[in-house]
């Protein structure tokens, strides 16, 4: 018979995929993750995955059985984090999952805030810009540059954000001359590796009127700012990266504008968490405060529904 014990080793593999980063996860060794995946599956009469040398991967009976898992784990957790709220705030772990940019530049300086409102609340951030990580469902909050699939999830635009072109004056001054964006072909320009782009939104580059060769490339949007601000060369970077920093200025700034939108993704068993619930009204309220993004208003009729929010005129 299966048991909410079990199901948590079951949960663990799915997610992970190999049984020693399950073990690892679990606290036991790999046998007993193994032993007890066997015996899960006799109680329920078929395999729950297959396996193979480069990890398990979910059968159809087992992706049937992963979101009833997950809304055990969800009751389970709940039931733990409602006695612990009575006995006063908020306690455990909540991971996010955000864009290198927007995790580093936006999130990290605001964990002060998080921490003053929960301090009893652990976090766990993790940046990153590449769809695996969201694939894996392994977060209880995230942000990504493109809306995912429904299933097993709820979204809502967070903010969109514009990005410009970017040079420190010590490259500009040596550098040819820059009137219209065509003139980039003579310049050193600074974006992500492409061969490992797999967002598509980041490809802000086809933007361009022109095939432009990209001279350094580097998978971190803070490689990108460091090496700007080196005086390396010219670089696309969010306006709330770029205009924030005194030692950049804009180049062809009528030129290149790109607007992107970031959406705020919670798994469906996870949404009514009071912890998931708490981050997630911290990121509204982070990029609500700030003037760079472009916040949405909520529909009051369907909570995942957005529609946009005109800008203040102090904030154009």
């Amino acid at each position: 018979m299966a048991t909410a014990d079990s199901l948590r080793f079951f949960l663990q593999v799915a997610r992970s995929g190999r049984l020693n980063e399950a073990a690892r996860v679990l606290g036991v060794d790999h046998t007993t993750v193994g032993r007890r995946i066997t015996a899960l599956e006799k109680s329920f009469g078929y395999r729950l995955f297959d396996r193979a040398p480069h990890g398990w991967r979910l059968t159809e009976a087992g992706a049937r059985l992963l979101p009833r898992a997950e809304a055990v784990e969800a009751a389970v957790i709940a039931a733990f984090e409602s006695h612990d709220a009575a006995l006063g705030g908020l306690t455990g772990t909540v991971r996010i999952v955000a864009p290198d940019g927007f995790g580093a530049f936006v999130i990290t300086p605001h964990l002060v805030d998080l921490r003053r409102r929960h301090p009893q609340l652990d976090v766990e951030l993790v940046t990153a810009t590449e769809h695996g990580s969201i694939s894996a469902r392994h977060f209880d909050v995230a942000v990504t540059l493109e809306r995912p699939s429904p299933r097993y999830l709820r979204s809502s635009e967070l903010a969109s954000y514009d990005l410009r072109l970017y040079a420190a004056d010590a490259y500009l001054a040596t550098a040819a001359p820059l009137r219209d964006l065509r003139d980039l072909r003579a310049h050193t320009l600074i974006s992500y590796v492409d061969a490992l782009l797999d967002v598509a939104p980041l490809r802000f580059l086809s933007a361009l009127p022109h095939e432009q060769h990209v001279a350094i490339q580097t998978n971190n949007i803070t490689g990108h700012w460091l090496a700007a601000r080196s005086g390396l060369g010219i670089v696309p970077l969010p306006t709330y990266i770029g205009d924030a920093d005194s030692s950049l200025r804009v180049v062809l700034d009528d030129g290149f504008a790109v607007r992107r939108t970031y959406w705020l993704v919670v798994p469906r068993d996870l949404a009514r968490l009071g912890r998931v619930t708490a981050v997630v009204e911290f990121l509204r309220d982070v990029v609500a405060a700030d003037h760079y993004f472009t916040v949405p208003k909520r529909d009051r009729r369907d909570p995942e529904t957005v529609v946009p929010r005109r800008r203040r005129s102090s904030e154009r």
